[in-house]
């Protein structure tokens, strides 16, 4: 599968461990990481946050083999899942950090050009999510309004 916006073809990714069932030599049980999940959400860590911290800290590779359920899942059961999807909010995020920039940066023409690649993908994943039923269909991406969301 090749890149979006770049003629890279790049695949390489990590892989998941074939035996899905948690190590034997991790101690703590499900309802113990579900409680760390949820200690971690309410600090306002995102899934992908949370996760590198389960990993580093905690000894626990992949949640979903100890609790049966992803993180992202575990938070909405408590409530606690973000708003927005996580993906869709960092491209927010970079596209109010490139106006920003353009604001000061009047010509730089190459910020300008990544600025719309950036909104095509954010346009792009909003049409999945709204398909998916993860975003209300009435939502829309505004420049304008951009920089609120991520605040």
């Amino acid at each position: 599968m090749g890149r979006m916006h770049t003629p890279g073809k790049g695949i390489s990714s990590s892989a998941l461990p074939y035996k899905r069932s948690p190590p034997s030599w991790l101690k703590i049980s499900a309802k113990g990481v579900e409680e760390q999940v949820s200690k971690l959400a309410k600090k306002g860590l995102t899934p992908s946050q949370i996760g590198v911290i389960l990993r580093d800290s905690h000894g626990i590779a992949q949640v979903k083999s100890v609790t049966g359920n992803k993180i992202l899942r575990l938070l909405k059961k408590n409530g606690l899942a973000p708003t927005l999807p996580e993906d869709l909010y960092h491209l927010i995020k970079k596209a109010v950090s490139v106006r920003k920039h353009l604001e000061k940066n009047r010509k730089d023409t190459d910020s300008k050009f990544r600025l719309i690649l950036i909104e095509s993908r954010i346009h792009r994943l909003a049409r999945y999510y709204k398909r998916s039923r993860q975003l209300p269909p009435n939502w829309k991406y505004q420049a304008a309004t951009a920089s609120a969301l991520v605040a």
